[in-house]
């Protein structure tokens, strides 16, 4: 009876050796759609021995993804004679594959469908973990910023990542199968393969395991600066080496930014440096100034009844001199007033850029002193109006002192904070774990030429405060818990909407 298991007359094997091979026999009859399945091809399928079976159930029991594609098979059979070989999953996940010939009838037309049925079960998960380490290792390379490149012995690309076609502006496509001399200038574009040679010939490793920094060539010929590391890998018997390049361009961009702003800070810490000790000059010097004028006036008038014959060239001699006293004191004066106007280009700066940039030159060799760097900004008062370069100036000669007071420190870390203290004023606060103020030094902490360094000449404090004073904040220092010293100081808060007129 059909649609029931029925035994195949050109079946070699016994029944349990085919269950434990794993694959069963079926027949499909083309033109009536009655299948006859073997007992293992029942097991595998999931169906009971007394359970009809159509070609509508069988499809059935497959996942509904696959049902169209087997159907479309089964079909280009029947019309064009072929066999089929076809792998899909059930519905509750298993794989099955299928291998069958066409039987035809007397007239020679195809008839039957007959072959067997095979658990791929095992094979198909097997695939689908290495598929997924595959895709997890493509995201991995994808992700990244390194070019990753893998050549042949001969110096012919096999592999090329998404880094890779970023850094040199080919695409895998492109790249694989070319001679990874593409990637260079020269000479080492032309020396290439005799480096090659030279390493398969005496294995002496001029680059490989060891790393440094080579010129690299993009695809529109423009070179740049790169450091390479380079491993080896054998693979069949064949050598393979599998090279990471990293892109220095912007590192290099940095570094000669931050030499710019340290050529900036130092300048305008030198301008500002003269500019205090002018102010203090002319604060001394116009007393004096004052008093010789004073004096010269006094003796005039001691001249005054004197019968000499040179009094009147005497008197005409101090008069001179108490006019040149004055003017000395009316240009030191008009010195001290341009000094103290602190003229300065002030815009709307974040932050957290200064603080970033400021600790790049002044927190140099901080991690080979084994300072803990904590930088909590709230970004909600990140917007202030200030001049960049005195700012950055200022937090410099905080960073720096804060290194030096904790030099002999067991516990050495720096914070640098910020918060809103109302509509129009932020507060920037920077603390050490260092030796604190004495009561003694606090009172003349911001004193032009006063300092606690064996080497200061006392102008840095007193500078930094200048700078705040002239941007309308105000700056001080106190003790902190940890023992250590803060210093704070306040900056007008940028306007959050600028209005404008008509």
């Amino acid at each position: 009876m059909r649609g029931v298991t029925q035994p195949f007359p050109d079946a070699d094997l016994r029944p349990e050796d085919a269950r434990a091979l794993g694959f069963g026999a079926w027949d499909l009859d083309l033109a009536t759609d009655e299948f006859y399945w073997s007992v293992t091809t029942r097991k595998l399928f999931g169906v009971p021995a007394d359970q009809p079976l159509t070609y509508g159930s069988f499809l059935a029991l497959l996942a509904p993804a696959d049902r169209a594609p087997v159907e479309a098979a089964i079909g280009h059979s029947r019309h064009q004679g072929t066999g089929v070989d076809l792998s899909f999953k059930m519905s509750g996940g298993h794989w099955i594959r299928v291998l069958a010939g066409v039987v035809p009838d007397e007239a020679g037309e195809p008839r039957y469908l007959r072959g067997i049925a095979l658990d791929i079960d095992q094979e198909k998960r097997l695939e689908e973990a290495l598929r997924l380490r595959e895709q997890h290792f493509r995201s991995i390379l994808d992700t990244v910023p390194d070019a990753m490149i893998v050549i042949d012995g001969s110096g012919i690309i096999q592999f090329f990542s998404a880094a890779a076609e970023r850094m040199f502006g080919y695409t895998e496509e492109e790249a694989v199968g070319l001679d990874v001399s593409e990637l260079m200038p020269e000479p080492d574009r032309s020396r290439h393969a005799g480096y090659l040679v030279r390493y398969h010939a005496s294995r002496e490793r001029h680059i490989i395991g060891i790393g440094r920094i080579v010129t690299g060539r993009r695809r529109d010929g423009a070179t740049f600066p790169m450091h390479l590391s380079i491993g080896e890998m054998q693979s069949g018997g064949k050598p393979y080496f599998t090279g990471f390049a990293h892109d220095l361009t912007e590192h290099q961009q940095t570094q000669a930014r931050l030499r710019e702003l340290q050529s900036e800070l130092v300048h305008v810490s030198r301008l500002s440096a003269m500019g205090e000790m002018a102010s203090a000059l002319a604060h001394e010097l116009n007393q004096p100034l004052a008093a010789i004028s004073n004096y010269m006036k006094g003796s005039r008038r001691l001249l005054a009844g004197s019968s000499d014959p040179n009094t009147g060239k005497i008197e005409s001699a101090m008069d001179r001199a108490a006019e040149q006293a004055i003017r000395a004191g009316q240009i030191i004066r008009r010195l001290r007033d341009f000094v103290s106007r602190g003229e300065s280009e002030k815009r709307v700066e974040s932050l957290s850029k200064l603080i970033e940039e400021a600790g790049a030159l002044g927190l140099a060799g901080a991690r080979e002193q084994n300072v803990q760097l904590r930088f909590q900004l709230n970004p909600d008062a990140d917007l202030v109006l200030a001049d960049r370069v005195q700012i950055q100036q200022v937090l410099v000669n905080l960073f720096r002192n804060a290194l030096e007071a904790m030099a002999h420190s067991a516990r050495r870390e720096l914070a640098a904070t910020n918060r809103r203290i109302s509509d129009d004023l932020i507060e920037i606060a920077v603390s050490d774990t260092g030796t604190g103020f004495h009561d003694d030094v606090m009172p003349n902490l911001f004193k032009t030429f006063f300092t606690t360094k064996d080497t200061g000449m006392g102008v840095g404090l007193s500078i930094s405060r200048s700078i705040i004073e002239a941007h309308g904040g105000r700056m001080w220092a106190e003790n902190n818990e940890a023992g250590g010293a803060t210093f704070r100081f306040t900056l007008p808060a940028a306007p959050t909407k600028v209005e404008h007129d008509g």
